[in-house]
């Protein structure tokens, strides 16, 4: 049953992260497109806009659809945290908890679901046990440090303050 509780995990966290991500990405099911992105994350300060739209996207999309397969091991999990991270941070941080009121209620519990993931793996019922894959730990190490990085330098970078950049704003692009 355990396998099948991961399984079930996995292709609900991973596949609607990955459709978020393609909303993102390609404007897929009444998304932004990475033009719209990119836009809103200027507003946020994180410039250049564009390379953090492709960022946010890639880790959406990319992550959740490594985790919704099984495949990579701990990578799409750790994508899938890194993204949700930067989302917390920027997009809600300073609002009450709950969705409805702009917080971090769903970037959070895609957090928890990514590193229960990561840590527990992908389970029987995945691609990398079919291809007979695994990740080595060194490398799940530094792509670890890697998404962190990212995920921590993208939630402090501060806005240029001569443009006037204002951090308040709010759009349905939030993670």
């Amino acid at each position: 049953m355990r396998d099948f509780g991961l399984l079930l995990l996995r292709l609900v966290a991973g596949g609607l992260l990955a459709g978020h991500g393609a909303q993102k990405l390609f404007g897929s099911f009444g998304g932004p497109g990475i033009e719209g992105v990119t836009g809103w994350l200027e507003s946020l300060g994180l410039r250049p806009g564009r390379f953090w739209a492709w960022t946010a996207g890639t880790g959406e999309f990319g992550g959740g659809l490594l985790t919704a397969l099984g495949l990579g091991g701990p990578l799409g999990p750790i994508m899938m945290v890194s993204a949700m991270v930067t989302a917390a941070v920027r997009g809600h941080w300073g609002k009450p908890i709950w969705a409805t009121a702009g917080g971090a209620e769903l970037p959070l519990t895609n957090i928890a679901a990514g590193t229960a993931l990561a840590l527990a793996g992908p389970g029987r019922y995945s691609l990398d046990r079919l291809f007979g894959m695994k990740i080595p730990g060194w490398l799940a190490f530094l792509f670890t440090l890697g998404a962190l990085g990212t995920a921590l330098y993208s939630s402090v970078a501060q806005p240029d303050e001569e443009e006037g950049v204002d951090q308040t704003s709010t759009s349905q692009v939030a993670a």
